[in-house]
């Protein structure tokens, strides 16, 4: 399946397509010097915070039922999961996806349909169209906007993008993946923002952007890969203190070669499902 990607710049705006202006680019998200972890001023330190798992999106059913599964156990903490049949909603409904999707549901977790913005150059009625055959295939409860651009010039596309969804749908819960700390007024408009997601190595050395401040951890998403077991409880606590209350960690790794680190379950979920079902706070 396609993941999420950081990017790192705006997308050049074209006729019927959700862009803006070109060369922009978001604030934040840069590796923080000398390991410094700074939480924004009234972050949620001192405060308890639920931490649950926002899933990226598993293999396709077919190929990883076993784990798909595992996300119905009762019990795990679960924020939502998206759901990404085949590059997008697929040419027709797919059965496996579906009988993935229906126990989640059943269980009270918000499964998302995953969208590909194209930082910005996909066509508003491509993306209308498969919003549509989420929701009319797969029940979806709202969407997982990929490859989101981050600059102020593309914000009005997207916040088109987000009203149409919202007309469609006035429940949808729209999480935007940046990936990177983008311009401050997309947390306007959407219900999360995916202000990190990359590798361990630079998660850990990481900072927030100090306007984050200014929202509830709720409104933000870390997504790691490559956490070693003996970092989990590291990385956890990076993300308490950066105010991120939905996350996904994993020790699979990307790159070259590598494939999706996103597409299979970490080594340690039972692990991680453990420390987060019993309530983390600092």
């Amino acid at each position: 399946m396609p993941h999420l990607t950081s990017t790192t710049g705006g997308a050049t705006g074209a006729s019927g397509t959700i862009g803006g202006a070109t060369g922009t680019t978001g604030i934040g998200g840069a590796t923080g010097a000398s390991g410094a972890l700074r939480g924004a001023t009234g972050s949620a330190t001192g405060t308890a915070v639920r931490t649950a798992l926002g899933v990226p999106g598993f293999a396709h059913p077919l190929v990883a039922p076993a784990q798909w599964a595992t996300l119905a156990r009762p019990g795990t903490p679960l924020d939502w999961v998206a759901l990404d049949v085949a590059g997008g909603p697929g040419a027709r409904p797919d059965p496996h996806c579906l009988a993935a999707a229906d126990p989640l549901h059943q269980a009270g977790v918000r499964v998302l349909g995953r969208l590909d913005l194209a930082q910005g150059v996909r066509a508003r009625a491509d993306l209308l169209r498969d919003a549509h055959r989420y929701l009319d295939w797969y029940r979806v409860d709202g969407f997982l906007l990929d490859r989101c651009p981050l600059g102020r010039g593309e914000l009005d596309g997207v916040r088109r993008v987000l009203a149409d969804l919202r007309a469609i749908t006035d429940t949808a819960h729209l999480v935007l993946g940046h990936g990177t700390h983008p311009h401050p007024g997309y947390a306007e408009h959407a219900d999360q923002l995916v202000t990190f997601s990359g590798s361990w190595t630079d998660y850990r050395w990481s900072q927030v952007a100090e306007w984050t401040a200014d929202h509830p951890p709720e409104r933000f998403c870390h997504f790691v890969h490559g956490v070693p077991r003996g970092h989990l409880e590291e990385a956890l606590r990076i993300a308490r203190w950066q105010g991120a209350a939905t996350i996904y960690f994993t020790d699979r790794t990307g790159g070259r070669g590598s494939g999706d680190p996103w597409e299979a379950m970490p080594g340690y979920w039972d692990e991680i499902v453990s420390r987060l079902g019993t309530g983390v706070s600092e």
